[in-house]
């Protein structure tokens, strides 16, 4: 009986990976092609994750920054406006492929948000860590060359996050079936 269910369960993996074509391509993590797949994808959908966050990020704190915020009220608006611009940079294209604003919402909640959570929470505890740099003013090289440090760090540890999503025909794999290249 457990060999039956091993192949069973073979049977079940085998068309998992066949239903969820990532980017026009079944990605398979077992072979070198499919690592090298996936791993492209991983990096282009945290490059796509970066590019909205950083807005947000650049934004949120120098509006805070310039208006005298306090540091938890500068970085809340941060991370709100780099979900805002995260969301808004899936959003679009998907609605460019033609799916109505509800159903082009509820694929950037499911592509985005995890992605956009980890890079957000590695971003700014970078930049916390960072002696002085969260007060070091906005015209200092001590604050943007530790924002783009903390970016690029947070940008490292979202892409084996993106990697597990898209294996799993999560994340912008859910993209992917939506817009058109």
């Amino acid at each position: 009986m457990d060999r039956h269910a091993d192949k069973d369960t073979d049977r079940h993996v085998y068309q998992a990976k066949a239903q969820h074509p990532v980017h026009g391509h079944n990605v398979d993590p077992d072979t070198t092609q499919g690592r090298r797949e996936l791993n492209r994808l991983a990096v282009t959908a945290t490059r796509h994750c970066l590019t909205g966050c950083a807005i947000g990020e650049v934004l949120g704190l120098v509006i805070g920054i310039a208006m005298g915020w306090p540091h938890g009220s500068s970085i809340a608006l941060a991370v709100a406006l780099a979900f805002v611009f995260g969301y808004s940079l899936t959003i679009i294209p998907v609605l460019r492929s033609g799916l109505a604003l509800g159903a082009a919402i509820g694929v950037a909640f499911a592509a985005d948000t995890v992605s956009i959570t980890v890079m957000e929470i590695v971003d700014n505890l970078i930049m916390l860590s960072i002696p002085g740099a969260i007060d070091a003013g906005l015209d200092t090289w001590l604050f943007w060359l530790s924002l783009a440090l903390a970016l690029a760090v947070a940008f490292v540890a979202t892409v084996p996050v993106n990697q597990a999503l898209i294996r799993r025909g999560k994340g912008h794999a859910v993209v992917h079936r939506h817009h058109h290249h």
